[in-house]
């Protein structure tokens, strides 16, 4: 399977950074520009499977950018900006451009936008499938970690075992039984209240997300998908 290789062009670095590390993370290649000349060179050595451009970016005009990469591909482009008003959308839609998305960007919008236009493009079977996006909480099952609403938090192995299980089992109620043998595994000697506490101290971790784990009284837990933060 060939790579999925994007383009970051952002003149800010941190935003850049942010953005990067997300779809390493997810098992992207990203290549980044610091201005719209770079990102214009970039683009004329390699090839992209989706570009995201600022429409602030420096040295040259970010309209002047997408249709300089117009010229030779019909890539999909998502520009972010900070204000887009219908007179600045129209001027970029001109340009060719696929869509808008407003800054602060959301990472896990940006993510199910990107997943959208590459579904069109390569199909489904090629794009990395190693997250879980639910209700806020951002799961990598193969680096481990979890973000919630975008800020990394830190788990102990158990509670990200454990987030990680009712989250690929959402809305299904599971015993304190069943969880311990499936977490813990079925030579565990504890009790059924290392469940309890660690159901609670990953509560305390998760937050504001916490609601999602529902308590069912008198047989367990359960990660409810309609709970609201």
């Amino acid at each position: 399977m060939d790579d999925i290789r994007l383009l970051i062009a952002d003149s800010d670095s941190v935003i850049r950074s942010i953005i990067k590390e997300c779809f390493i993370s997810l098992g992207f290649l990203v290549d980044e520009a610091s201005d719209g000349i770079a990102a214009i060179k970039l683009f004329r050595r390699n090839e992209y499977n989706l570009i995201i451009i600022d429409s602030a970016i420096t040295e040259l005009d970010g309209r002047f950018v997408c249709n300089q990469i117009r010229k030779g591909s019909d890539v999909p482009i998502i520009i972010t900006c900070v204000q887009c008003d219908e007179e600045l959308k129209m001027s970029y839609f001109d340009q060719g451009i696929d869509d808008f998305i407003i800054k602060p960007v959301s990472l896990q919008e940006l993510l199910a936008r990107v997943k959208v236009f590459l579904r069109r493009t390569i199909g489904t079977k090629k794009i990395p499938s190693r997250t879980i996006f639910c209700n806020g909480i951002h799961i990598d099952s193969i680096s481990h970690m979890v973000f919630i609403n975008e800020n990394k938090i830190q788990l102990t192995p158990k509670e990200y075992e454990l987030l990680l299980f009712l989250t690929q089992n959402p809305d299904k109620a599971f015993s304190r039984e069943t969880l311990l043998n499936e977490v813990w595994g079925d030579d565990f000697l504890g009790s059924d209240r290392t469940v309890d506490t660690h159901i609670k101290t990953l509560r305390e971790n998760i937050k504001p997300c916490h609601n999602c784990i529902k308590t069912i009284w008198g047989f367990g837990y359960k990660f409810d998908m309609e709970t609201q933060q």
